[in-house]
């Protein structure tokens, strides 16, 4: 918005807030003749997608997700429920109208893109604001909400990667953190993206500290930042194979030698039965 928005429009401030190589090349993908200016172009049948609930949790059995391995530490008995928080409905409460209308009319004003599109789903859960963003407009939705004075979160705080495992759809999830500093505010912005098309817009032109952010989430996770100056691994060795906190990853480990024995990998442990 305009910086000469009026004082009086200025929201109030609330007394606390709630809370294998180097890699590839930042290239944007695709292109489209009616993205709007900031947004990454995708494919047009990715934009017209249908967005159903998002689906954020799995029934988990055992900790380290293995099978018949007759792991004896006892974790492979854990039984968890899945839990998805549902989409939550206005009013959400607190500042949080606040920050969704003022984004909705700043959106309307630069005739940038519809809040709903940009914004498939809002969750609010445990006190904290989730955004479920499509990607191609993940850019145009952080430099507003960095720049407009009423939103001011000028600060990224992180840039993580989620993977909830092949049984659930878009099971790849890129987690920004967004601070507002001057209203003293954080939101999380979350894109769901599919394992075959892991590929999300880079923040660093908007948010510099987002570059190392980026390059861990490509290292661990594989997910390719499209524009990211220097997307290369930063954790694992550059000729690496794989990333380490896919859930397809292998479990692995390395056998642990005591004096006259030695205790294998938690997946190739036998049954002590």
């Amino acid at each position: 918005m305009a910086d000469s928005k009026d004082a009086s429009k200025q929201p109030h401030v609330p007394p606390t807030g709630t809370g294998g190589a180097s890699g590839p090349t930042g290239a944007t993908a695709g292109s489209s003749e009616h993205t709007e200016p900031g947004a990454v172009a995708f494919s047009p049948v990715e934009q017209h997608r249908p967005h159903a609930p998002t689906v954020t949790g799995r029934h988990r059995e055992g900790m380290f997700g293995i099978h018949g391995s007759g792991d004896t530490s006892g974790f492979g008995g854990l039984r968890l429920p899945a839990y998805a928080p549902a989409p939550a409905e206005r009013p959400y409460g607190g500042w949080f109208d606040e920050v969704v209308d003022e984004t909705t009319a700043a959106l309307e004003e630069g005739g940038l893109v519809a809040f709903d599109e940009a914004v498939p789903q809002v969750t609010v859960d445990r006190g904290e604001m989730t955004w479920y963003v499509a990607r191609e407009h993940l850019p145009t939705l952080a430099q507003l909400l960095r720049d407009d004075e009423a939103l001011r979160f000028e600060f990224c705080s992180g840039v993580s990667g989620v993977d909830y495992g092949e049984d659930v759809p878009q099971q790849l999830h890129v987690v920004v953190q967004l601070l507002s500093m001057t209203y003293r505010r954080r939101l999380r912005l979350e894109v769901c993206l599919d394992v075959e098309d892991a590929r999300c817009p880079s923040l660093v032109s908007i948010y510099p500290t987002a570059d190392w952010h980026e390059r861990e989430t490509w290292d661990m996770f594989g997910i390719v930042f499209d524009g990211h100056p220097s997307l290369t691994r930063i954790l694992m060795p550059d000729d690496w194979n794989g990333h380490p906190q896919r859930k397809s990853y292998p479990l692995g480990g390395i056998p642990v030698e005591y004096k006259g024995a030695e205790i294998p990998p938690p997946d190739q442990r036998r049954a002590y039965t």
